[in-house]
């Protein structure tokens, strides 16, 4: 089967993060790598925090912590809340790591060495008060573009433009709040993405179609309005060092590289830290270098990250002039919005990961946020919303289901999946809606159309409900006690088929149902046509347990509840 390498866009580690980045990134990542692992391909998932540039200082500060023991404290807690919501990583490294510091400073070389990197003198903007240059987001101010005041001096969170510090209007300190700010003249390494524009619209131009229109759209953006020599190191006490073998001078006067410079290539860094973790079995060139057909890379961001690894991490390999794997597949996700306004973790807006943990468990998220990712278009995440899905989705369609299947079985049949009869004209007709909704469940999630794929899911769910409507059995069993005995060990094998191919959205609830039936050997991974047209898979005479309530329908009180406490009006 095919080798599939995937990626989400790096977590900032200045802080957990809110639904926005959960459903942007790393979950559609997650449900996608389950779903190939599923179909017996080779996957290799791999994410890390992006632990580098003025965030992690400036959050270090914030807490009175050298911004080393603030990194690895904060690395360690999202793990923890991504561990909380099931992220299957491969691996899920740091971007301080040595193998990043080691693999970024070897592509700096290199485009040095094929004339891609120079060295200026720039004038930068300086603060007295804090006695040092201010590198982009220790300068906040205006954007000259669209107004915001909160804007920071290397994008505008507000209208994602690019900027630079000396843009920004009313430029005051990060640090010291101080409006006493001068321009001086310092040397810094620019990556001369201007000599490589033909090379990358040539690169785009040969994915772009494949891409989603969003991902396409931006790239295309940027390579119209023209590709910009661009400054890659920074003032600051932590990141990746320039290498003082090949730039003593910066390097004496303490210069790191930019942040969006090694973030990128820590994707390469962390698949390295997985592989030194088992060298003797794990390959990390395998899926990076010299594989450009033998391996798929699909990577996962939100719309403000796509140009960052549509154009400037693509010219950055380019440059380096050697066979790095190169992206083949963009998805990329509009904002999931909270009542109308933006998630954000600078303005602590909206549900973050953590508190979501703590008030259901990660299934109802995972389901809610794929069922309405915001793929074509922005969505909005509201109380009233979330509740409604749950309830019809999780705990009327699927979680009735599965109680009153095994409830009713174990009153009326005892602890053993019953025999009935031969299946007859209802069974083949369910058989064939199943394999046809598998089918279609398939083909989005082949295409990585999420909410598509979600909607396919939920109408499998439904069509076992239209079954057991259909042949209430509840009724059947008082005239044709074989017959209701056929349509609940019917209804069971949907119960397995469910627990199967629902494993990438729920994976807890799908273990939970899976396991409801002492099966010897159930090793099954995923479901064949014909496995979905016979509903044979548990066999009567299988001992059954009925599970707790798989999911509990919130209430109005609840409803309530979650507005009051993170507010529930429009942005």
């Amino acid at each position: 089967m095919a080798r599939h390498l995937i990626t989400s866009a790096l977590p900032y580690i200045n802080g957990i993060k809110h639904l926005g980045n959960m459903v942007g990134s790393m979950l559609p990542a997650d449900v996608y790598s389950r779903y190939l692992r599923r179909r017996g391909h080779d996957v290799l998932y791999i994410c890390a925090t992006d632990e580098h540039g003025t965030p992690a200082e400036l959050a270090a500060k914030e807490q009175g912590l050298a911004v080393d023991v603030f990194c690895a404290q904060a690395h360690d807690a999202q793990k923890a809340v991504y561990d909380g919501f099931a992220l299957a990583f491969d691996y899920f490294g740091r971007s301080s790591s040595a193998e990043n510091r080691d693999i970024t400073q070897h592509f700096a070389r290199k485009l040095n060495e094929n004339g891609f990197i120079e060295e200026r003198a720039i004038r930068q903007v300086y603060s007295p008060a804090d006695g040092r240059f201010l590198p982009d987001r220790y300068v906040e101010g205006t954007c000259p573009h669209c107004g915001y005041d909160k804007a920071r001096g290397d994008q505008c969170e507000n209208c994602t433009r690019v900027l630079d510090p000396t843009d920004l209007i009313n430029p005051r300190s990060a640090i010291s709040g101080s409006t006493d700010l001068e321009v001086r003249e310092t040397k810094h390494l620019f990556l001369l993405q201007s000599k490589l524009q033909h090379e990358v619209e040539a690169w785009v131009s040969r994915h772009e179609e494949d891409w989603p229109q969003l991902a396409s759209s931006i790239a295309r953006k940027w390579l119209t309005e023209g590709l910009h020599d661009r400054a890659i190191t920074r003032d600051l006490d932590w990141g990746v060092p320039v290498p003082a073998d090949t730039w003593p001078e910066l390097a004496a006067e303490g210069k790191v590289f930019y942040v969006w410079f090694d973030a990128p290539i820590e994707y390469i860094g962390a698949t390295k830290e997985w592989a030194d973790q088992d060298p003797e079995n794990r390959d990390w060139k395998s899926w990076w270098y010299d594989v450009d057909t033998e391996v798929r890379y699909t990577e996962f961001m939100a719309k403000d990250n796509v140009p960052f690894h549509t154009v400037m991490f693509p010219a950055t390999e380019l440059g380096v002039r050697e066979p790095w794997k190169k992206v083949d597949y963009v998805k990329a996700f509009n904002w999931l919005t909270y009542y109308g306004g933006k998630f954000s973790t600078s303005q602590k807006r909206g549900v973050f990961t953590d508190q979501a943990l703590e008030i259901l468990p990660a299934d109802y998220w995972r389901y809610f946020l794929i069922a309405n990712a915001p793929e074509s278009d922005d969505s909005s995440f509201t109380w009233e919303h979330f509740t409604a899905t749950v309830n019809k989705d999780l705990a009327d369609t699927l979680g009735n289901f599965v109680n009153r299947v095994l409830s009713f079985s174990r009153k009326r049949f005892g602890d053993d999946v019953p025999e009935g009869g031969t299946p007859g004209e209802a069974e083949t007709r369910l058989g064939e809606e199943i394999a046809t909704l598998l089918a279609e469940y398939e083909s989005h999630m082949e295409t990585l159309q999420f909410r598509k794929a979600a909607a396919a899911l939920r109408a499998l769910w439904s069509a076992g409900n239209s079954y057991l409507e259909e042949k209430a059995p509840w009724l059947e069993i008082k005239t044709d006690k074989d017959g209701a005995a056929l349509t609940l060990r019917t209804a069971m094998n949907l119960i397995h088929l469910y627990a199967v191919v629902s494993e990438p959205f729920i994976p807890a609830t799908a273990k939970v149902m899976r396991e409801a039936f002492a099966l010897e050997n159930d090793t099954a991974a995923w479901v064949t046509a014909d496995e979905a047209k016979t509903l044979a898979s548990v066999p009567s005479g299988t001992p059954f347990t009925v599970p707790p309530v798989l999911f509990a329908k919130l209430t109005d009180e609840d409803l309530e509840t979650y507005k009051e406490r993170f507010g529930g009006t429009e942005g």
